[in-house]
């Protein structure tokens, strides 16, 4: 709801009138002169360190840089091909409805900026607080430039909060001119989303060793399927007798004029059980891909776009080469051609930095969250399920080492469900630190992230990662499992030093669930089938899904017992008693931080500011 502000008083004075008038004109002309000053001035190339193409063509291009003293994000939106205008803005999960944007718009003759929101039913108003403020325009023979700035938090109930984790960056163009701002039609727009990580954090880059080598893991000139998306598999080998490394960076290799394509990538080292692994150069869910390739699953590098090069600690590296290491590697790129474009050919992949020179740690990654199981499941048409996944203090304490571990970077995984992730940190029942937390994640952008600072990791802590679903689109169960519409709740965390502790997960117990399975038969006329042939998808599946059972399976996933896997690099859990045991006791929640209000500048008029670009034509 719109919040009220005091109305000034409908019949001033003829006094009030001409100082207003007056002030108003002056703040006017202020802006008019200081965008007409900033086109003469070309914005350093150095000043937005981070960019990404909005759009499938790459007509209009983004940058950015962040500011945390001030806690602003400054925009360039360079735009290639100016028509009428276009709308640029953030929504929760890249809708035009309820999205706070920046508009830019012309009548053909005279052209306006503004702060506006959109309504739920995609109406565009004016923000009565103006917090895209407006830096300058300028022309080039690129194109136009649009700087402005908005600062994370504005305690505007219209705007969006900027924060951690993905933000999906929406973009509408205007092919026509309008007269007014609530005359654009978000229905009728050319437009689209990019999601990106606003909040980069501010990390200084370390310094790498003179013996640095480096290797490309490329696909091999592929022809980009015309459809809208394609994983593409290419499996690539490293030399014979290849001694251990450390990996210390990596960064994208994306072929000219492919940025808009490539939507992302990883490159994942093959399990060292198998001697050797066949070639493939083809689609990951082609029936011709070898079935050994899926065996090809520890992460060496993920990127994703908008991200950028990707640095180890100095005092850690990725191990890879030597005994015990496989030297067969899977490329995996992620093509998104909603255009459908053919016949493009694509040479994208990894660039991966490495040193002869071993530096102290081995880094290691650790999977938390939840076991692929079945015995995990959502209901159909939930709009917020939460699932936890428990990494127990009996865990940490019997396999981490005294000194604890360092925590410095970590991907969170789901399938297509997923809506939020975020992994806490416990110690003696007090939860002391997220790890890491996404509120708009998406399971079309993951990468691996740099953590703002290192997490410490102590034997008889607790790691709780919660993964909150949406499957109001389903009309059955959605079962853990690798399947991808089967779901997962992962977190694998990145740290140093390495240990065995590989994987450290939990599960309701199954016994538990069997008693649900028979609560849901007592209360229910329709049967579930409890016959041991029957597999838990199966039973999860003939459940009639009334408010009974639906809260029950929520309540069953909040106090029942849990089976616990903590398990070094070979799959076997460490030794110990794992089954039933008692979910974490959580005595003391973290606050939620409270948004931080900038300075109130004071009543500003909700009125558009004035561009001078020119008469507009399409």
């Amino acid at each position: 709801m719109q919040s009220s502000r005091s109305k000034p008083c409908s019949c001033p004075s003829l006094k009030l009138r001409e100082v207003a008038s007056m002030y108003f004109t002056l703040v006017a002309a202020f802006l008019v002169i200081l965008v007409v000053a900033l086109q003469g001035s070309a914005p350093r190339q150095n000043d937005f360190p981070y960019k990404v193409p909005l759009d499938p063509q790459g007509l209009l291009e983004l940058s950015w840089n962040v500011s945390y003293p001030e806690q602003v994000v400054h925009f360039q939106l360079l735009i290639r091909e100016l028509h009428f205008g276009l709308l640029f803005g953030m929504s929760d999960r890249g809708e035009f409805e309820n999205a706070d944007l920046a508009v830019l718009w012309s009548d053909g003759h005279n052209s306006y900026f503004g702060d506006a929101w959109s309504d739920a039913k995609g109406q565009l108003h004016m923000d009565s607080q103006q917090d895209y403020q407006l830096l300058g325009a300028r022309r080039a023979p690129e194109g136009l430039y649009l700087l402005f700035r908005r600062a994370f938090s504005t305690c505007d109930p219209k705007d969006y909060l900027i924060e951690d984790g993905t933000v999906h960056l929406i973009y509408g163009i205007l092919e026509k001119p309008v007269h007014s701002l609530q005359a654009i039609n978000v229905s009728a727009l050319h437009g689209g989303l990019q999601r990106v990580q606003l909040l980069k954090p501010n990390i200084s880059i370390p310094q790498l060793p003179r013996d640095m080598k480096s290797m490309e893991i490329t696909a091999p000139d592929v022809v980009i399927p015309s459809q809208e998306t394609t994983y593409w598999c290419y499996m690539a080998e490293l030399p014979e007798g290849f001694p251990k490394h450390h990996i210390i960076m990596y960064e994208p290799v994306v072929t000219a004029g492919n940025e808009a394509l490539v939507h992302h990538m990883e490159v994942f080292q093959c399990a060292a059980d198998f001697d050797s692994f066949p070639h493939y150069n083809g689609p990951c869910d082609s029936k011709m891909k070898p079935e050994r390739l899926n065996y090809c699953r520890h992460v060496l590098a993920a990127w994703a776009m908008g991200a950028q090069a990707f640095y180890y600690p100095e005092e850690a590296g990725l191990a890879f080469g030597g005994p015990g290491s496989s030297r067969y590697l899977r490329l995996e790129i992620h093509y998104h051609n909603p255009l459908v474009f053919k016949g493009r050919r694509d040479s994208s992949g990894i660039r991966l930095y490495y040193t002869a020179t071993l530096r102290p740690y081995d880094a290691g990654i650790m999977e938390l969250g939840l076991v692929y199981t079945p015995v995990m499941a959502i209901p159909p048409g939930e709009d917020s399920f939460i699932l936890t996944g428990y990494c127990t203090d009996k865990c940490t304490q019997l396999a981490l080492p005294s000194a604890g571990i360092r925590i410095f970077a970590s991907q969170l995984h789901t399938h297509l469900a997923g809506r939020k992730v975020v992994t806490v940190l416990s110690r003696h029942g007090r939860e002391r630190q997220v790890v890491n937390a996404d509120s708009h994640y998406s399971p079309h952008f993951q990468e691996i992230r740099m953590l703002k600072e290192v997490v410490a990791v102590f034997p008889g802590d607790e790691l709780i990662t919660t993964c909150t679903y949406n499957t109001e689109d389903r009309s059955r169960a959605t079962v853990g499992g690798f399947g991808i519409l089967e779901e997962m709740c992962v977190n694998y965390v990145h740290y140093y030093p390495q240990t065995q502790l590989e994987l450290c997960k939990s599960a309701v117990d199954p016994g538990y669930l069997h008693r649900y399975f028979n609560l849901v038969n007592r209360f229910n006329d329709e049967e579930v089938c409890m016959c041991p042939q029957v597999s838990v998808p199966e039973q999860f599946y003939s459940i009639p899904w009334n408010t009974f059972n639906r809260d029950v399976l929520r309540s069953l996933y909040g106090f029942a017992p849990i089976s616990v896997h903590c398990n070094k690099s070979s799959a076997v859990r460490f030794p110990g008693q794992w089954e039933k045991q008692p979910l974490p006791s959580i005595t003391e929640r973290l606050q939620e931080p409270s948004p931080r209000c900038p300075p109130s500048p004071g009543a500003q008029p909700a009125a558009p500011v004035p561009l001078h670009l020119g008469q507009l034509r399409r």
